[in-house]
């Protein structure tokens, strides 16, 4: 049977990613990704410890990031992404800057790590107080906190669940909850970290729900990822992606200077004008979420 006026395939363009041997949302990654992009993965190699500070730094050594590379290079990814947050950020933003430099010199072609780009979608939202959602230890997401304020983002609240182990078992529904209890009303948008945390249904959820920009480790990974090769991620009602999105969001803003709903009235004052802002329509319940993944 001749099949050759199907052409193609279409020339594939592809992105290099080096997660930890632990990592285990492969399938969430690919739902950010074009259909003209593929991904190619690499793992660290295993190691007895559970999530902490000492794993952060032994998945992010500079012999491992180089060997992983290597493997990487024979797919001719024309980037490279390190995917993993505490690997990424637990030297500070000096120990970021080494690492991606550490792959661009094994692999020839620019690299990034998850750190560096929620630094990028934080500027790219204008982002600087911020409240932070996270699975860790307090250990670690107080070095989450350290390496944010060194980059000039204030933490003004965050909340996370202790774990140090099956951290992609976590049910979306935890996820929002943690979110809900964690955002005040002060903030420019609430981060979700860990790349093992799975996001990618919750995100429009939370925006919606909570009137603010919600970035993920994986979503800002994907994005930056994307961007250095001229790609647009895939992420409807994604504000970091999705322009509509973004407009929405900016429509519902009250003005700088209209009062707060909760500020306390001066004696004596008159009533304040409207400012020609109507409150914004109210949304629905939100949904409830699946077991996916099931939590233990």
């Amino acid at each position: 049977m001749d099949v050759s006026f199907l052409g193609g395939p279409h020339p594939q363009r592809g992105i290099g990613i080096v997660a930890p041997f632990d990592f285990a949302l492969d399938r969430e990654l690919w739902r950010w990704v074009p259909d003209e992009v593929s991904l190619h993965l690499t793992r660290t190699p295993y190691v007895p410890v559970e999530v902490s500070l000492d794993l952060a730094r032994l998945v992010s050594e500079h012999q491992t990031l180089r060997a992983a590379v290597h493997a990487l290079s024979a797919a001719e990814p024309e980037v490279l992404a390190y995917a993993c947050t505490s690997g990424s950020f637990v030297d500070g933003m000096a120990g970021e800057r080494t690492m991606s430099a550490a792959m661009e010199a094994a692999g020839e072609v620019p690299a990034l790590t998850t750190s560096g780009a929620l630094l990028e979608a934080l500027a790219e939202l204008r982002a600087q107080r911020i409240a932070l959602v996270t699975p860790y230890t307090a250990s670690v997401t107080e070095a989450l906190e350290d390496y944010l304020a060194e980059a000039g983002i204030t933490v003004v609240s965050q909340t996370g669940l202790g774990l140090t182990r099956h951290i992609w078992k976590v049910a979306y529904r935890e996820v929002v909850e943690m979110a809900r209890h964690a955002v005040p009303r002060d903030v420019d948008a609430l981060i979700i970290s860990c790349t093992n945390l799975p996001t990618y249904d919750v995100i429009p959820q939370l925006e919606a729900e909570l009137r603010m920009p919600v970035v993920s480790a994986n979503q800002v990974t994907m994005w930056a990822a994307l961007r250095r090769i001229g790609a647009g991620a895939v992420g409807p009602y994604q504000t970091l992606i999705d322009e509509s999105a973004r407009r929405m969001l900016r429509a519902d803003a009250p003005l700088a200077d209209a009062p707060r709903a909760d500020a306390p009235a001066t004696a004596g004052a008159a009533p304040e004008e409207p400012t020609g802002f109507a409150e914004p329509p109210a949304f629905p319940e939100p949904p409830v979420f699946p077991d996916f993944p099931g939590a233990e």
